[in-house]
């Protein structure tokens, strides 16, 4: 069952004295085919996949983001290949977290039980979906139990104590730490601040919190892994996906080759 595939994930970064490291790809960026090859070859460094499911208007996202999920949707890449996406990837790698992220308008459209029994039957273990607020996501917090799929819930720093119990309460999976308030692509919150408010947070649930938003070197990741029990980095990886694009094979070496430098810094000294 998915369910226990990412409480297993994080307990295993725990006993290797590290934290996880969450890597972001847009579906079918730059082009299906394309994105299966450059996703799995960034796997291979990541503890959790984040796979985008690609939507016309990302508000939530930056330049970077916003510009892959163009790309793919020009490419004429469809919730099916998505869900081709994801099963690939699972095939490939039986153990790793993999965790669709993407708008309302997406699983409303499909209906919540169809996108739900879909993303099971891919391998998926949650769903990020940014614009359900959790007091408005009974329907869909029902479909993703009912076919085991955790339900992945954002803080950010401007969320007060009684919204961070609220969301510690109902997460289920990790709780996703916006470590500024704005889009993705930004830059990252002080360390010591973040770090205050995963302090906070933890008294109301022992659920494990994965920090986001702004992460784009070794260093900024190692900071935050040293009191998180998971980094996010999205748009720096997507970033070279648009540096590459006339080159797929620079294009595939290079974000390998960073997320494997990242994930050997991002490893406890003590």
């Amino acid at each position: 069952m998915s369910l226990s595939r990412l409480s297993d994930c994080f307990s295993r970064c725990e006993q290797e004295n590290r934290s996880a490291l969450v890597g972001y790809l847009c579906g079918g960026d730059p082009s299906p085919a394309l994105s299966l090859a450059v996703i799995l070859r960034l796997a291979e460094s990541l503890d959790v996949i984040e796979i985008g499911m690609p939507f016309s208007d990302p508000a939530a996202d930056g330049p970077v983001i916003q510009a892959a999920s163009e790309r793919a949707l020009a490419a004429q890449t469809k919730m099916h290949d998505v869900f081709e996406l994801c099963s690939q990837v699972r095939q490939a790698f039986p153990e790793k977290g993999i965790i669709l992220m993407g708008y309302g308008n997406t699983v409303y459209a499909m209906g919540y039980d169809v996108f739900a029994q879909k993303a099971q039957a891919a391998g998926v273990d949650g769903v990020l979906v940014v614009d359900i607020p959790p007091e408005e996501s009974t329907d869909f917090d029902r479909a993703l139990a009912k076919h085991a799929l955790h339900h992945i819930l954002l803080l950010t720093p401007m969320s007060p104590p009684h919204r961070q119990k609220m969301i510690a309460s109902r997460a289920s999976g990790f709780i996703y730490y916006v470590s500024v308030a704005g889009i993705t692509g930004g830059q990252a919150g002080a360390v010591e601040e973040v770090e205050q408010q995963l302090t906070s947070i933890r008294q109301f649930s022992d659920v494990p919190i994965c920090v986001g938003f702004g992460i784009k070197t070794a260093e900024q990741a190692q900071a935050m892994a040293a009191f998180s029990d998971g980094v996010v980095m999205g748009s720096f990886f997507v970033s070279q996906i648009a540096e590459h694009i006339h080159d797929s094979e620079t294009m595939i070496d290079s974000i390998h080759q960073s997320a494997t430098e990242i994930r050997l810094a991002m490893r406890r000294t003590v």
